[in-house]
């Protein structure tokens, strides 16, 4: 059956794709050790609903983004803008050097607006989508009807969910040496944004 062939390699795709430490998953995890699991929890949650329209956009424009280098150069230019000033917010912000900062453990809205802002912000899983959907559709193989639209876009949510969902649970490993995480995180993630910035000017440039 197609829909499940489509779904199993999106969904391995998808949780695969978040498993290296990237701004979403940092994000979950500094939730966390700030304001407690289930915050955390709800960051992944609204991360995970917006990467269900992202897939869906890029699903439905795959074939044209993947042909088209102009649409495909603006999205890098945004990606590129956006890892610049993320960086240099994080660096600010480490720099600050204060620890953790105590903040509210109760779960609400804000968290799952939170991880919808991220992951927003993070525009690389278009492009590889964009890819997935392009790769799934080689030589017309697929018709890219509403079910297998449906399929897609589902099993990259969940796929992105469920490696979200580990980071949420492996904060009990982390716990104890929270106050260490929090210091360094910001470090980290300003360096990540530092690698993000060389590989987007790479593909730019190369791609």
């Amino acid at each position: 059956m197609e829909e499940t062939k489509i779904f199993l390699i999106t969904y391995v795709a998808a949780l695969i794709g978040v498993v290296p430490p990237g701004l979403v998953n940092m994000t979950v995890a500094k939730t966390c050790v700030e304001h407690g699991k289930r915050n955390g929890l709800y960051v992944a949650i609204g991360a995970s609903i917006v990467v269900f329209f992202q897939a869906l956009v890029a699903v439905l424009l795959a074939k044209y983004i993947f042909d088209n280098p102009y649409v495909r150069n603006i999205l890098l230019r945004a990606g590129l803008v956006i890892f610049v000033i993320l960086g240099i917010y994080f660096f600010i912000k480490a720099r600050q050097d204060r620890g953790i900062v105590e903040g509210s453990t109760k779960a609400n809205k804000h968290s799952i607006l939170k991880g919808m802002i991220i992951a927003v912000l993070n525009v690389f899983p278009i492009p590889y989508f964009v890819a997935l959907g392009a790769a799934l559709n080689v030589g017309g193989a697929v018709s890219y009807d509403v079910s297998i639209i449906i399929t897609f876009v589902f099993a990259a949510s969940l796929g992105s969910f469920t490696t979200l969902y580990f980071y949420v649970l492996s904060f009990d490993r982390i716990e104890d040496k929270s106050a260490m995480f929090a210091k360094y995180s910001n470090y980290f993630m300003a360096a990540l944004m530092l690698v993000l910035v060389i590989i987007t000017l790479l593909r730019i440039f190369y791609y």
